[in-house]
């Protein structure tokens, strides 16, 4: 790897070759139950970061633009062993990418792990994860798309707040880096979060509209919809009731996000939140000529009846300009504003 203009580079090995591995074991997971919420610990200029890819790979134009978007934050910067692995459709088998979350927590040099991307495969490691380890190193972790998985099922079993915030190679706008700084590194005060009225998202359907009009508070949990269905049914799913929830995805056909909605509808207790923010849903509408709704109607024919207040259009997931969102942490969010307030600190 040639030298870059980043201030500190520590490589855990660069994990070229595939290994052969032993036969995962499922442990025994701590209950999902009454917990103390866990506030990881700041982020400061100086602070190292552990970089892993827990879902897919991804191209080595990839792994510089995140190397020099970390460092440009003053970040020193710490390669997961098996970062750079590629199993298929993953980022090294299984047993590797557990490995490497395993470690950068256990790792007193690491300050907080970011993940370089999304993609597919975090949901296949959740049962195998160490929590009671997670738990006794709480770091901060950040990313989005299939992350949530991660994050949601870290939050579950440990209390441990997840950042839903860009990935290491996300185009770090001006708008993201504010409300990263605001959230991951200067988070001691409560937060409110603009709708970004300039918005230049990545699709066609960056119109913020209000389905239900109201103002709401409660535990903000959420992230990436496909994700969160996918985890209906699982120890991973999320108990809704009386949640602040936010919802976002990319590139499926409206006859899919009704799929997903369906199933989170039937199959957990979405309909008991105490509301939902939307965000950008890019690249989700049919093309002409289909048989199909449009993404307004499947939207409001799914959660238009909920009888709670629910927009679509803020300013997170698969855009250009995202915010970070803490998941687990109190908040209030007012339609009419385009306002999201946190309540609390997400950070130590």
């Amino acid at each position: 790897m040639q030298r870059r203009n980043f201030s500190k580079l520590i490589l855990m090995g660069t994990g070229l070759g595939m290994v052969a591995c032993s036969p995962l074991t499922v442990l025994d997971p701590p209950p999902i139950g009454p917990r103390n919420v866990i506030k990881p610990k700041a982020l400061k200029k100086g602070d190292t970061i552990g970089l892993i890819a827990p879902a897919s790979p991804f191209t080595a134009s990839v792994l510089t633009k995140a190397l020099d978007q970390i460092a440009a934050h003053g970040f020193e910067i710490k390669l997961g062993k098996n970062l750079q692995n590629q199993f298929g459709y993953l980022a090294g088998r299984d047993e590797e990418r557990i490995g490497d979350i395993h470690s950068m927590f256990e790792d007193e040099e690491v300050d907080a792990i970011w993940c370089i991307r999304g993609g597919y495969g975090t949901s296949r490691i959740l049962p195998y994860l160490d929590y009671d380890l997670i738990a006794k190193h709480p770091k901060m972790l950040i990313g989005y798309s299939d992350i949530t998985a991660l994050i949601q099922a870290i939050y579950l079993k440990t209390g441990l707040i997840g950042f839903h915030g860009p990935v290491g190679s996300s185009t770090m706008t001006a708008y993201t880096d504010q409300y990263f700084q605001l959230v991951a590194m200067n988070g001691f005060e409560p937060v409110s979060i603009e709708l970004n009225n300039n918005h230049s998202g990545s699709g066609t359907n960056n119109i913020y509209r209000v389905i239900t009009p109201g103002e709401v508070t409660g535990e903000l949990v959420g992230g990436n919809l496909c994700l969160l269905a996918a985890l209906a049914g699982t120890e991973f799913q999320m108990d809704f009731t009386d949640k602040l929830v936010f919802l976002e995805d990319v590139g499926e056909k409206p006859y899919r996000i009704d799929r997903m909605l369906t199933q989170l509808l039937h199959s957990s207790n979405l309909a008991k939140a105490k509301g939902i923010i939307l965000g950008e849903f890019a690249d989700c509408e049919a093309k002409e000529g289909e048989f199909s709704l449009t993404l307004k109607d499947t939207l409001d024919f799914n959660l238009g009846g909920l009888e709670i207040p629910v927009c679509y259009g803020f300013s997170f997931g698969h855009i250009s300009d995202l915010c970070t969102l803490p998941v687990g942490i109190m908040a209030t969010f007012n339609t009419e504003k385009k306002r999201l307030d946190l309540l609390e600190n997400a950070v130590v």
